[in-house]
């Protein structure tokens, strides 16, 4: 298990490496010019050419590159351009939104997502399994923005049972979790659309495996069978996707941030590129990759764990 872990620590100092290189020079491709969108058209050049030595944006890419990354692993992720303010706390107050908004349209998925799963895995082939796949493949068709701006005319507009839009705050909780009950349904429900078709399969590859034949014929009923055996056995490609989604959650919630007004960190990054604020577009999108690459890792972590068939590979 050692050896396993030990891998799975390179290979996730490497690909987080190679990440921040590919984030960096595609930032430096990119048109537009911060000195330039602060100060507005009618500016100077020769005012632009100041603030951009002012910001640093004047040195070669290699020296920003290495104080990039050194300032960030001193915890210093430098000033953001458009608001002139350290870009951490700018980050941070936005994955306060992001974060408790992901998780919550993940444990929607996970919920649905496994019990209608199981479900339709053991009915397979009969109407049960044909609806829960019906409504699945619906799930997975609805396009999140359009489900979210249905969600805010028919129970914000119409019915007034929720904020249409906004984020009060975490002063009042009751009222922040009623502010991303919204937006966490239009994330969550696709996500536990495929949360659902990955679940049924694995299921139903488990339920063919001989030691379902044998829980079997000790007696086990076919209930339990399914859920203390066939389920656990299946858990390795549903944790996989899993971990795949709650990443996607967090950098797929632009849209949906910005149908609700939610000052997360989709419209955070959104904001930063309208501005050309570059750096805090290279920090926001680096952590994101933090997110996906650590979210990986401790899916492997977890799926070892659970297999020792992959802990043995690795020897």
């Amino acid at each position: 298990m050692l050896l396993y872990v030990g891998q799975r620590v390179a290979l996730f100092v490497a690909t987080l490496l190679i990440a921040s290189m590919v984030v960096f020079a595609v930032m430096q491709i990119l048109p537009g010019d911060a000195a330039q969108t602060m100060l507005g058209p009618t500016a100077t050049p020769e005012a632009v050419a100041a603030l951009s030595h002012k910001l640093g944006l004047d040195l070669p890419a290699p020296i920003r590159y290495v104080r990039w990354i050194g300032g960030a692993m001193h915890g210093d992720l430098g000033l953001s351009y458009a608001y002139g303010s350290p870009i951490g706390p700018l980050i941070a107050s936005s994955l306060a939104v992001s974060a408790p908004l992901a998780l919550m349209a993940m444990v929607l998925a996970a919920v649905i997502g496994l019990a209608a799963g199981v479900y339709a895995a053991d009915r397979r082939g009969r109407a049960g399994d044909a609806i829960v796949m019906g409504f699945s493949q619906i799930g997975i068709a609805v396009p999140n923005f359009w489900l979210a701006i249905l969600l805010v005319l028919v129970f914000a507009v119409t019915l007034r049972l929720v904020p249409a839009g906004g984020f009060p705050g975490w002063r009042d909780p009751a009222r922040a979790i009623a502010a991303l009950i919204l937006p966490a349904i239009a994330l969550g429900v696709v996500q536990a659309a495929i949360v659902t078709r990955v679940t049924r399969s694995a299921v139903i590859e488990a339920l063919n495996e001989d030691f379902m034949r044998t829980a079997r014929a000790k007696g086990v009923s076919r209930r339990a069978a399914l859920w203390r055996h066939a389920l656990p056995n299946a858990l390795t490609p549903i944790l996989t996707i899993m971990g795949l989604q709650f990443a996607n959650l967090i950098a797929g919630a632009i849209v949906v941030e910005n149908v609700f007004v939610l000052p997360g960190l989709g419209r955070l990054m959104l904001q930063s590129i309208s501005n050309r604020d570059t750096l805090v577009v290279e920090n926001g999108v680096m952590l994101l990759a933090l997110i996906v690459i650590g979210l990986n890792f401790i899916v492997d972590i977890a799926c070892a764990a659970i297999d020792p068939r992959l802990r043995a590979s690795a020897a």
